[in-house]
């Protein structure tokens, strides 16, 4: 039994997770849920045994001073609370750690108990893979959920992956076994450049996030970041002709591929968030990175120590290679 003090009764709770490592290209998952808990000032409750889960040689722990006494900080995954104000107030259960070397489903069953006691509602576990995306348009952010009605209700796709999972995915089924309501939200990162941060592809988690659970979050620098970021990669693919011809050739597939996006319903949603906002003012962990088909991906770094790694050519149309694989 999980017993908690000093924790409030909450309000409409919702339990937002994200891990680093290969759940987390360009730490934009971990980074969200940081964001939400540094303007919101969350203030921990709980933290897991690092012990039960963790390869310290894998995740090392780190030595720090601290008035001219040595203490160390193991790598481990902690749960802080946020209220959000405003008309309809509500509480999200942050969760924030790394993907646990070992005992997932011991893991899982910790988290879940922490949602059973505290009256959680939704579970929504951010994530971020690497894919075939350019860096100059909107961020592709995929919500994805194995409950059918969950996925009618909430605009949500339903999960037909197979392949490789992380802890994102095997938290989400655990959440679904439990009869917990849950959903993923994942954002593709291009591969070219998905060494951390990225500000942009945060963003869009942020953005997407809000939609999901209707609350206003306060962006902070966060949009000045992303468009400091675009420049920045603009201008590093601008000192390369092969990689800008490459991201021309993903801006050709990407614009032909999502001609829909500009809908009604995609217009429509995209206002409802600018009201929203106006309405009363106001490095990668090892083995990689989830990959649209579910594969590890080492990242294609353009200042790559070892040598200038450049993406692969995407195939021409018509072959063989030329399939997409649904997340």
């Amino acid at each position: 039994m999980i017993e908690l003090e000093g924790v409030p009764e909450l309000v409409d709770p919702v339990m937002v997770a994200a891990f680093e490592g290969w759940n987390d290209a360009g730490d934009a998952a971990s980074t969200a849920v940081a964001h939400l808990d540094r303007e919101w000032k969350g203030e921990v409750f709980a933290a897991l045994d690092a012990e039960d889960y963790y390869d310290f040689q894998v995740n090392r722990p780190t030595v720090f001073m601290e008035a001219g006494v040595r203490k160390i900080t193991w790598p481990t995954t902690r749960l802080s609370v946020v209220r959000v104000g405003g008309e309809k107030p509500r509480d999200l259960v942050l969760v924030r750690g790394i993907e646990p070397s070992m005992r997932w489903r011991s893991f899982c069953n910790e988290l879940l108990g922490f949602a059973h006691e505290l009256g959680v509602e939704l579970v929504v576990v951010l994530g971020a893979l690497l894919g075939d995306t350019p860096h100059t348009r909107p961020v592709p952010i995929s919500g994805t959920t194995s409950d059918p009605d969950l996925a009618r209700r909430m605009d949500l796709e339903e999960t037909k992956y197979e392949g490789p999972t992380g802890i994102v995915g095997v938290l989400q089924e655990a959440c679904t076994h439990a009869g917990v309501p849950a959903v993923s939200l994942w954002a593709a990162v291009p591969h070219y450049v998905s060494q951390p941060p990225n500000p942009k592809a945060t963003l869009a988690l942020l953005n997407r996030l809000e939609d999901l659970i209707d609350v206003r979050i306060p962006l902070g620098e966060l949009p000045e970041d992303a468009r400091a970021w675009q420049v920045g990669v603009d201008q590093l693919a601008a000192e390369d002709s092969e990689v800008a011809e490459y991201v021309q050739s993903l801006e050709e597939a990407r614009d032909t591929a999502e001609l829909p996006e500009a809908s009604g319903e995609a217009i429509a949603r995209e206002f409802e968030r600018y009201l929203r906002r106006h309405d009363g003012g106001g490095p990668p962990a090892p083995g990689g990175h989830a990959t649209a088909d579910g594969s590890d991906s080492t990242s294609y770094l353009r200042d790559n120590p070892s040598g200038r790694t450049r993406p692969p050519k995407p195939p021409k149309p018509g072959t063989d290679d030329d399939e997409s694989s649904d997340d």
